[in-house]
């Protein structure tokens, strides 16, 4: 189906005859060249820098940074506030021990419900 009241369209590039691989025009000669008083830039020579840091380096100062960076990672880890040393405290816990705890949780809960639905019958 097609537009009763438009323009026609633009014949299909498709319908024209091509041309096949081999017959492509050749590729231009010759490379683009520099102008004769351009360069290519300064030589770089020695140690690269870090982003940021003065013109020397030194890999005590690199050390003492990686400490440093080390150091205030930790103290971020620290628990903060109630809920905080309880998740820290739970992170440190056993798997087993874990798992015991809540099967103790369970039982006691199933011991209460029990003891809950005798009092009931009676």
């Amino acid at each position: 189906m097609g537009n009763l009241c438009g323009k026609e369209s633009k014949p299909d590039p498709f319908e024209q005859p091509g041309r096949t691989l081999g017959s492509a025009p050749p590729p231009p000669s010759g490379t683009s060249k520099l102008p004769p008083g351009a360069s290519t830039g300064p030589k770089i020579s020695g140690p690269g820098r870090t982003l940021g840091a003065s013109g020397r380096s030194d890999t005590g100062d690199a050390r003492r940074a990686a400490a440093q960076a080390a150091e205030e990672r930790a103290r971020a880890k620290q628990p903060k506030g109630k809920l905080g040393t309880q998740l820290a405290a739970q992170k440190q816990q056993r798997r087993m021990d874990a798992l015991g705890q809540a099967s103790e949780d369970e039982r006691r809960l199933r011991d209460a419900d029990a003891s809950a639905e005798a009092r009931n019958w009676n």
